[in-house]
């Protein structure tokens, strides 16, 4: 397999790594868990013909340590598993957040809690992606709905993760991880790329958290001439701890929320089909959307005036879209494999409308059907 333009028939596992490579990750720290491992065994073959460094770690808490230091020392890195793995890493991602490390981790959702359904798809890892760490911080998580977005979202989460230096979580699941699809990739030449911002000013004069009115600090590699300080507290511009520095600790919080709020819309990102004129709007993501999609169609064969609004990004979640195309609409279904996750983000968007907000959720290691969904749309009409 290669990332040339040609076409491919692939496991959108196997396009999200080939994504990767494609957009300059160089290190992979893993360790296999179903249904993601098939990221990691074409990470393990591919970067060392391109001069990069797959390593299988004890566990997932050393997977993503390296790939923090990883990125630390300059290199775009990356990682990939599943629910009782993200779990594991919670704590470092807290880390590389609050330190503003740009890595990629890949999350190919099963059914939980706990080992749950190992083999079986679910959405709902959804709020734990946004709150899994502790304390207030922001956080960018996409959602690909096919084989072709494994790795076209992958090349973004990896530019958006460099862009504003922020660990950037991709949110796949059993389904999209492992259907196989006849896709095109695109070359080299046609892909934008994101490399982060370096200093400029001289080693001396470096100091690796000074905001240059971007709330983007730039980022030197260390080890090399620049000798900086990184800490887990709360720190100051030159990244020694000052815990008791209370105007520090509340400048830097917001600066975290600021570098993503001020640039919405960069980062939000939406796919309509047949809303314009949409009565009922379907929001759903992942491979639930690929079942919406589908009822939306068979709906409106039947004259009914149903559309979908699918998440490519969840979060942060892009409220004044979904506002402006519920405003028309006079109900709003959310579908998800989970017990209602975005339930709380979708009412919050629709507050003071008219728009009725209405639910299909289920949690049983099963695809929600295009049949189900289609059922539940005329039960609204």
């Amino acid at each position: 397999m290669n990332s040339g333009n040609n076409v491919q028939f692939l496991q959108g596992n196997e396009a999200c790594a080939l994504g990767a490579i494609a957009a300059g990750v160089r290190f992979f720290g893993g360790y296999p868990i179903t249904p993601a491992t098939e990221i990691a065994e074409v990470m393990a073959r591919e970067l060392p013909k391109i001069g990069g460094v797959f390593v299988q770690f004890e566990d997932e808490i050393a997977s993503i340590g390296a790939v923090i230091g990883a990125s630390v020392a300059g290199t775009k890195a990356m990682t990939a598993t599943s629910g009782p793995g993200f779990s594991l890493k919670q704590e470092n991602l807290g880390y590389a957040i609050h330190v503003q490390i740009p890595c990629v981790v890949v999350n190919v959702m099963r059914g939980g809690p706990s080992t749950g359904l190992p083999t079986l798809p679910s959405q709902s890892d959804v709020m734990q992606a946004r709150w899994g760490t502790h304390g207030d911080h922001p956080i960018i998580a996409l959602s690909p709905y096919s084989v072709r977005e494994c790795f076209d979202l992958t090349v973004r989460a990896v530019n958006l993760s460099e862009r504003f230096r922020i660990p950037v979580i991709l949110l796949s699941d059993a389904i999209i991880g492992h259907v196989r699809e006849r896709i095109v990739l695109p070359s080299r030449e046609e892909l934008t790329l994101v490399e982060r911002k370096k200093p400029t000013v001289a080693p001396e004069d470096y100091k690796p958290f000074e905001d240059d009115g971007t709330d983007i600090p730039p980022m030197a590699n260390l080890g090399e001439e620049y000798i900086f300080h990184i800490t887990s507290n709360n720190y100051d511009d030159e990244g020694f701890p000052a815990t008791n520095d209370h105007d520090i600790a509340d400048r830097r919080i917001k600066s975290l929320y600021n570098k993503i709020e001020r640039n919405r819309a960069e980062i939000d990102d939406v796919d309509l089909f047949m809303a314009d004129d949409a009565e009922i709007i379907i929001v759903a993501y992942g491979s639930t959307a690929r079942s919406a999609r589908r009822a939306v169609m068979m709906a409106r064969q039947e004259g009914i005036k149903a559309g979908l609004f699918r998440l490519k990004t969840i979060w942060p979640f892009p409220y004044d879209h979904l506002r402006t195309a519920a405003e028309p609409a006079k109900d709003v279904l959310l579908v998800e494999m989970n017990m209602s996750q975005l339930d709380s983000e979708i009412k919050s968007a629709t507050h003071g409308l008219q728009t009725r907000i209405h639910g299909l959720h289920q949690s049983n290691g099963m695809l929600i059907t295009p049949d189900q969904i289609y059922d539940r749309i005329k039960g609204l009409v």
